[in-house]
């Protein structure tokens, strides 16, 4: 049984995976090969890869994809997705192809505020803490000015200090509710050592503040943190077209149109569907995300959070038929950079930056929630007409393949064959079974 080790973040990458493997696999050699496997040959790249985080033995590697042919605001765009998702760049691509000849995507920026906030405890009288504030909000400012310098300078930095009783919710809770612009920059540095010196200036000035009593001056500050939740960092996208242009067979294409709707009215209503339809969603954008270095766990959390804005977890997208005209659209918050963290450090994140025509963070937000709509648009698509499981079992054929060691003669067999047909993994292993012995 494995003991607990000291000082394991002191040992050389070598000794970590010498001691992890001889106490937690089976095969240690084995387990060797497969780690040093995945290492970069260039050195001072694989080096650059091990500094990301701490105890690194080895790199993890998702498949690295494009989606080509999509038209957006007019300019058109082949958009970097890196995820493991069998038929997730594929449905992305073909509803950009889909979208392309009906006049593409169109979005907008409907705000780009993002906010921190200083938690504390004061133990006094509340009308009291507000003059104070009033008092010391201009200070707030002066004592960040050394942090906003270069921020303000591009037509960023602190946009607003506001004082939030929140005691109706828990007892003796107040905030410093903090909003800013942090331009290109994901801004979560930026952000956070401004309210950690916000923080400290609340502190020092309570001890001054005439007014307060002994233990009103001790203000207790329990964080300093930004806040993930950015429901005023929003993009919307949207595509429309006639009725009659949504499938070749016009006379088909009002049942459809009405289908998509009741589709999206559905996932609006049930809790359920809604879970699922969003998961999709975030199939587009989290992809994009990873390609260009920024963080999933953040948007998927603010994300998740601005679905259930309205006190029910509901559909991200909407969609409309209106004097003929179907509508498609969603309105997402997304907290995003171009500069700063990853972008300059991770070779392939450069690389999908570039890609992406070298795009301002308002650029990017517009690509990613492009992304998640035409994901979402696919996806439903696919639910509403031949079933989501044809299109993504055809993608899945050669992850099962290559689980059953199929050569590549017999891959090109076996694709062939599910073309025309059902592809259950209990059909694709009978296939190949039957392949083998000749039959």
């Amino acid at each position: 049984m494995p003991t607990p080790i000291e000082g394991f973040s002191k040992l050389s990458k070598e000794e970590k995976i010498d001691w992890l493997l001889a106490n937690y696999t089976h095969n240690p050699e084995a387990a060797k090969n497969t780690l040093i496997k995945y290492w970069n040959t260039d050195q001072k790249l694989q080096k650059l890869h091990d500094e990301f985080i701490e105890n690194t033995i080895s790199n993890y590697y998702l498949p690295l994809g494009v989606a080509p042919n999509f038209l957006i605001n007019g300019k058109l765009y082949a958009i970097p997705m890196a995820i493991e998702e069998s038929s997730v760049v594929a449905a992305a691509s073909k509803a950009a192809k889909f979208w392309l000849s009906r006049g593409g995507f169109k979005t907008t920026i409907l705000g780009s505020e993002k906010i921190g906030q200083v938690h504390f405890m004061f133990y006094g009288d509340a009308k009291k803490l507000k003059s104070f504030f009033n008092t010391v909000e201009h200070k707030l400012h002066s004592d960040a000015a050394a942090i906003t310098k270069n921020m303000e300078k591009r037509g960023g930095g602190i946009r607003n200090i506001e004082l939030r009783d929140k005691t109706e919710a828990l007892d003796n809770y107040y905030q410093l509710h903090c909003t800013f612009e942090t331009l290109d920059a994901m801004g979560a540095n930026f952000i956070n050592s401004c309210l950690e010196q916000f923080a400290k200036t609340l502190k020092n000035e309570a001890q001054q503040f005439d007014s307060f009593d002994k233990t009103e001056k001790d203000i207790e500050v329990v964080m300093s943190i930004l806040s993930n939740y950015v429901p005023n960092c929003l993009v919307r996208a949207e595509v429309s077209c006639a009725v009659d242009t949504l499938t070749d067979d016009k006379s088909n294409a009002t049942e459809f149109a009405k289908k998509m709707v009741q589709a999206i009215a559905i996932a609006k209503a049930e809790p359920y569907r809604a879970v699922t339809h969003n998961k999709g969603i975030m199939n587009g954008i989290d992809s994009v995300i990873l390609a260009t270095g920024n963080d999933f766990r953040a948007v998927e959390a603010g994300v998740h959070a601005y679905a259930s804005k309205d006190g029910k977890y509901t559909s991200l997208t909407e969609a409309s038929i209106e004097n003929g005209i179907f509508k498609f659209w969603i309105e997402i918050p997304l907290a995003l950079g171009t500069v700063g963290g990853l972008t300059s450090l991770h070779p392939l994140v450069e690389l999908a930056l570039d890609i992406l025509q070298k795009p301002s963070a308002q650029e990017l937000m517009q690509i990613v929630a492009v992304a998640g709509l035409a994901q979402n648009f696919a996806a439903v698509r696919s639910l509403v007409t031949t079933g989501i499981q044809e299109g993504h079992m055809k993608m899945h054929l050669l992850n099962i393949l290559n689980q059953l060691g199929a050569t590549e003669q017999e891959k090109v067999a076996l694709t062939n064959h599910f073309k025309k047909n059902t592809a259950t993994h209990n059909a694709v292993v009978e296939a190949f079974e039957n392949l083998r012995k000749g039959a």
